[in-house]
């Protein structure tokens, strides 16, 4: 039995955490250390948690603050944690909103279409332009109204969706860990949680 060879084989499902992580969106996954603390980018130096915050405001003041210490924040990251995906709801969608937000998206595009043209017009440029709009406005709801017909039923609602942690960690270098936390010792926030120390 030969075995395969590369980062993609060499990982298997239920396979332990000591074992090679399948390559993502945006590479091959770093593991933590040994000591806990995570590392930078591969070849990168460790990285310490210096603070946990509830919200994305709270770390970035502290960053903010490290930054106006003439602490060296290009060795800082804010790292979200417990990452969900929210998808707000904003209403229904109906073939007549698709065709009325597709004019609309079409408009726009006519109007920088009559736009172009009326700049290298001799005669009336403002009926250029005007027809530009009406134009741009008819096709975009039919292009709207088809689309959303097409879906056949199975999407009819518009919606928003955002990405938001339940936690904020500021993390720095290992070799820096020391002056952030001497920054951050004269620095009071309401509701930041000191990481554990060893």
């Amino acid at each position: 039995m030969t075995s395969a060879s590369g980062p993609a084989a060499a990982w298997q499902p239920g396979a332990t955490s000591g074992d090679v992580l399948p390559s993502g969106p945006a590479g091959r996954p770093s593991t933590p250390g040994a000591d806990g603390h995570g590392h930078g980018p591969e070849g990168g130096p460790p990285t310490v948690t210096i603070g946990s915050y509830p919200d994305y405001p709270s770390a970035q003041k502290v960053v903010d603050y490290l930054a106006d210490n003439r602490f060296p924040v290009e060795h800082s990251a804010i790292v979200g944690t417990n990452l969900t995906l929210v998808e707000t709801v904003l209403g229904r969608m109906t073939t007549g909103r698709a065709a009325l937000l597709g004019a609309g998206t079409g408009a726009w595009f006519g109007l920088f279409i009559g736009l172009l043209f009326g700049i290298f017009t001799v005669g009336n440029w403002l009926a250029v332009i005007l027809v530009g709009l009406v134009i741009g406005a008819i096709w975009g709801a039919v292009f709207g109204a088809v689309a959303h017909a097409m879906t056949g039923g199975q999407r009819d609602f518009t919606s928003a969706s955002s990405l938001r942690a339940g936690q904020y960690a500021v993390t720095v270098d290992a070799q820096l860990a020391d002056q952030a936390r001497q920054l951050l010792g004269r620095m009071q926030m309401p509701g930041s949680r000191p990481p554990n120390t060893h």
